[in-house]
């Protein structure tokens, strides 16, 4: 059953893990019919009207506000989409993801809150190595002078 099916059945959110196997279906599909090689923005429209017929709810360019040191920083960065206002999707269409990709989408997940991210690479000659999941396993510490830890998870099979 996809997600628009559990919406017409009432049954609420779906879980992020399932959410995301949704979102890596729609990637892989496109990735095959489309092949790599075209730029990011062609595969962040196609992704997000893809997504969308699958019943999902997509915002693309979402602007993301940022304070530090007491000073409003409107529209800071922008997300590619993100999908059921909880799942951050960063789109690449780069010869090979690296650290900084993945610190980008964590930075990201933790000044947005987000608990999970995906980056996603067309560029590879499959979709599957492309992939990446991003956890912000970040805490608010209890004390003011404690550290906050921060973990990337690069691949999907890692919880």
């Amino acid at each position: 059953m996809n997600h628009a099916e559990t919406r017409r059945r009432g049954e609420g959110e779906i879980a992020v893990d399932e959410l995301s196997a949704e979102v890596i279906d729609a990637c892989i599909a496109i990735h095959r019919e489309l092949g790599p090689g075209l730029l990011e923005s062609v595969y962040e429209l196609v992704l997000a009207s893809e997504l969308e017929r699958r019943g999902l709810k997509v915002a693309r360019q979402v602007p993301v506000d940022i304070s530090f040191r007491d000073q409003n920083h409107p529209a800071a960065f922008r997300i590619d989409i993100l999908v059921d206002d909880r799942l951050v999707l960063e789109i690449k269409s780069v010869e090979q993801l690296t650290r900084a990709h993945a610190k980008q989408l964590l930075t990201y997940l933790r000044l947005t809150h987000q608990p999970v991210g995906l980056l996603l690479n067309f560029s590879g000659a499959t979709m599957k190595e492309g992939i990446r999941r991003i956890v912000n396993e970040h805490r608010q510490p209890e004390a003011p002078s404690a550290s906050p830890r921060l973990r990337v998870k690069n691949s999907i099979g890692e919880r």
